[in-house]
């Protein structure tokens, strides 16, 4: 029973780091959709979000399989817990990256970002990116230090959302690009946020203080 028990954690946990590198994925395509005007990257990346989608609904239906079949007791319970909780947010970054090319489809041909703010712009995406590797390890390893290091880095994106906000209101912008690029600072920062908060969830299961 127990072998079983611990198979099917295994299974859950690889379908998570697949889901992580989904989002991953969604997210460095719909930046580059974004900057290069690139509208068939862009509504592939919007018809992608249908697979993590599914698979968070796949995670989440296995999850309660095990639950009501395998009896677990505490330690393993955090464990199941914390793949529900962590699945919710991946599915919450595949979202954000949504989000970031259904504005590069509206915008195109137009340039959604001006070149003088692009520099800002790859800085913002290479953090989510490296946040979402750095969730991923934790998720595959239940590495709580790799995800208390997670909250530290962070703060990085913290202060790209901050000077990219400076730059808005110091330019001369027209309103619908300094909306859209307040819109887009939100859902790189709050992409990050998501990646943070996979980090709590492992270490919930591992027992280690948030």
């Amino acid at each position: 029973m127990r072998t079983t028990f611990h198979q099917e954690l295994e299974t859950i946990d690889q379908k998570l780091i697949g889901m992580t590198q989904l989002v991953q994925s969604a997210m460095g395509r719909a930046t580059t959709a974004m900057l290069e005007a690139d509208p068939t990257t862009a509504d592939e990346v919007i018809s992608d979000d249908t697979t993590i989608d599914a698979l968070r609904r796949e995670i989440d239906e296995h999850i309660l399989r095990v639950l009501a079949t395998q009896q677990p007791v505490a330690g393993d319970l955090r464990a199941l817990v914390a793949g529900l909780r962590i699945d919710r947010d991946l599915e919450r970054m595949g979202d954000l990256a949504r989000h970031i090319a259904e504005i590069a489809a509206d915008d195109f041909p137009r340039a959604t970002v001006p070149l003088e703010l692009t520099g800002i712009v790859h800085s913002m995406n290479r953090a989510a990116l490296h946040l979402a590797e750095q969730a991923k390890e934790a998720i595959a390893f239940r590495d709580k230090e790799c995800a208390a290091e997670l909250d530290r880095e962070d703060d990085e994106m913290d202060s790209l959302l901050a000077a990219l906000y400076r730059e808005v209101l110091a330019s001369d912008l027209d309103m619908r690009t300094a909306l859209e690029l307040t819109l887009l600072g939100r859902y790189y920062e709050r992409y990050a946020d998501h990646a943070v908060a996979i980090a709590d969830s492992v270490r919930f299961e591992t027992g280690a203080p948030a």
